[in-house]
């Protein structure tokens, strides 16, 4: 649907202003070999070319059609683009839905489009380096390309930013979304997946919008072998409050966007430079094999430097094994410690011979990416013939040993964008920066199989009921949860016959408060009467609950899953009881989740030691703690259209059972 759009034979570019004049330029500049046809009622020529007065006076349909006028003419001009068959506009006018009054004006819009594609309103368009093709009204930094990756943005000017880096990145589209009226950002990254010179997609994004397309789009580029890098701004107001559960809290407001990255095998990138450098990754090795690096450079300092660094960001360093080692004595001082990361010294500097195979000894051990720190000089005051021969065994040893290779200039500015260029001509990845490399070697390798089908959580809830905790035990009891044995709704005098009913030590709860040990409205491990008596009386609550008192507890988990609308339901596992907050020891998965994800999940926690016996201690009993969370999702699952949030907090594990000693169960309505 987008292709004639995206690569047009002929385009039209509507209005007089600056814009428009930019729009033509630009096309002439990057050398578009088609049409351009500029309309304007009143102006001879537009941009340098001669304009014709009205869309009617066109020789043909455009392919695409830039629209450089205010929003109310841009519906009439969309209209008449729809009714004259164009293939598709860029709709540059602001002042649509994001504006206070152009909810309706954005209604007409779409109305006048039909099945015609509009990009935008409110955005700048897009640019196709394959084709020479700008449909974009400003500078740009893009060059002709053959190949390379695909960015769409949300925001205009990020995209601008993007096109100027200098960091060897082949851009082949730059596509500009605005408010997505009509083209949001999976139609439109499954229109560039879809053409064979684009390697990899590049997100910079604020909402995902129908998360069930989203899904399809993922999974449609993990078909393709294309891997995807996302960096997400700005969260849903639904997924930014903290209720009366610990569990929206602790999450995080990424917490929702964050689960469905990586569910959906989206490497999820903190900035800007980091997507770059991964997208770097992505577009020469695509997906990365494992988190085995091998290192090499002339300095021990910066052999130091990326061990600490690449250690932080989790990759690791194989030994080299004995042919390695033989190999590299072969060429190396006997002064060369020959571990990984290396340090080579600077003896065969200037020798290729030994340089490429040095670097084709480390290539073919058991690591999954061979490194070379190398820092360029400035070219303007420095002479850098010397490391063209390094540059020149690099290429030759990657073509010899057809393994993969990365060349890592621990500044930037230290990689001329000329090398940069060269580097990725030959496959072999240009990194700038440590810690930017290192985060985006992790990302690229740790990416993992799209999953579908997430539930979809309820629009925001407009009124809410809050179970009480005696309800909430009961709803989860039903739904086969381990509850402890409780009565609920008693005044002190009654206090004394149900402990005895249910057999001391028990606790003692005050009813319908929140937080309830921040309030000291908890006793536990009651033993008598007489102490039964005395905490309810300092407790001052209009009724109380009492409930058996389980010991031997080997950790205490939060297990919460709360609704959010822009996501899905997103499931929390965390350290519980009273630590919840001050750990600051979670992961967050979105429903419905295996229970080998629910196992994996545990493991990254810290206080999965605890569980699986800290310092000889016993073992926690695992199927149950899985199975209660396996059980905590279904009952969510069944009640999807009802539920707000659910939490248990905690959860204690024992080395028997996996018991819920509170619970909390919001509610909504639409």
């Amino acid at each position: 649907m987008l292709d004639r759009l995206l690569r047009p034979r002929s385009i039209a570019v509507i209005g007089g202003g600056a814009w428009c004049n930019a729009v033509v330029e630009q096309n002439r500049k990057f050398g578009f070999a088609g049409n351009i046809w500029p309309v304007h009622p009143s102006r001879e020529r537009v941009g340098g070319i001669k304009a014709f007065q009205s869309l009617d006076d066109l020789p043909a349909a455009p392919d695409a059609a830039f629209i450089g006028v205010n929003r109310n003419a841009t519906i009439q001009i969309v209209r008449r683009l729809q009714s004259m068959q164009a293939g598709g506009a860029i709709c540059f006018a602001s002042g649509f839905k994001e504006a206070t009054d152009g909810a309706s004006l954005q209604e007409d819009l779409l109305l006048a489009a039909g099945d015609m594609p509009i990009l935008g309103p409110n955005c700048y368009g897009a640019l196709n380096a394959l084709d020479q093709i700008a449909l974009w009204p400003d500078q740009h930094g893009l060059m002709p390309a053959k190949s390379g990756v695909a960015i769409i943005s949300q925001s205009s000017n990020i995209a601008i930013n993007l096109t100027m880096q200098k960091r060897g990145l082949p851009i082949a589209y730059v596509i500009t979304i605005g408010n997505q009226a009509q083209q949001g950002i999976s139609d439109i990254a499954t229109t560039l997946l879809n053409d064979d010179r684009v390697t990899a997609l590049g997100l910079y994004i604020e909402s995902f919008g129908d998360i069930a397309q989203f899904e399809a789009m993922a999974l449609h580029a993990s078909k393709l072998g294309k891997p995807i890098v996302a960096y997400k701004v700005g969260r849903s107001e639904e997924a930014r409050r903290a209720t009366l559960t610990h569990t929206a809290s602790v999450a995080g407001i990424s917490a929702g966007a964050d689960a469905l990255m990586a569910r959906l095998g989206i490497a999820n990138a903190a900035s800007l430079a980091v997507m770059i450098e991964t997208l770097k990754v992505f577009h020469c090795h695509g997906k990365g094999e494992s988190l085995d690096i091998a290192s090499l450079s002339c300095s021990g300092g910066e052999a130091a430097v990326m061990a600490d660094t690449a250690h932080r960001a989790g990759l690791a360093f194989p030994p080299l094994n004995t042919t390695q080692q033989a190999e590299l004595a072969r060429h190396l001082s006997p002064a060369v410690q020959l571990v990984n990361p290396l340090d080579y010294h600077t003896d065969i500097w200037r020798n290729k011979a030994a340089l490429v195979s040095v670097f084709s000894a480390i290539a073919k051990g058991d690591a999954a990416l061979t490194i070379i720190v190398l820092d360029f000089p400035r070219s303007d005051i420095c002479d850098a013939d010397e490391w063209a021969v390094v540059v020149d065994a690099i290429i030759t040893a990657a073509d010899a040993t057809g393994k993969r290779f990365a060349v890592l200039a621990s500044l930037p500015e230290n990689m001329p964008e000329e090398i940069a260029t060269r580097l990725i001509e030959h496959r072999i990845v240009p990194l700038c920066d440590f810690d930017q490399a290192c985060t985006a070697i992790h990302l690229a390798a740790s990416i993992s199989a799209p999953v579908q089908q997430c539930v979809p959580a309820p629009p925001p809830a407009k009124t809410k009921s809050i179970l009480s905790e005696a309800s909430a035990k009961v709803e989860l009891e039903k739904a086969g949860l381990d509850t402890p044995e409780i009565q609920s709704g008693l005044s002190k005098d009654k206090l004394n016959q149900a402990a005895s009913t249910i057999g001391y030590p028990v606790v003692l709860k005050g009813e319908n408060i929140a937080h309830k040990t921040e309030v000291g409205a908890v006793v536990l491990n009651i033993k008598g009467p007489q102490e039964l008596q005395t905490a309810a009386a300092e407790m001052s609550a209009e009724t109380y609950l009492v409930e058996e008192m389980i010991n031997h507890s080997i950790a205490e988990l939060l297990i919460g899953i709360v609704a959010d609308p822009a996501h899905g339901f997103v499931l929390t596992l965390a350290a519980g009881g009273t630590l919840t907050e001050l750990l600051d020891d979670k992961k967050s998965l979105l429903l419905p989740a295996t229970a080998c994800e629910i196992d994996n999940a545990l493991k990254s926690l810290k206080v999965d030691q605890l569980l699986n016996g800290y310092r000889g201690g016993k073992c926690a009993n695992r199927p149950a703690i899985i199975q209660a969370v396996s059980r905590l999702q279904q009952f969510v699952i069944d009640n999807q259209h009802a539920i707000v949030e659910v939490e248990i907090n905690p959860l204690i594990c024992t080395d028997k059972r996996a018991i819920v000693a509170d619970a909390l169960i919001v509610k909504g309505t639409p």
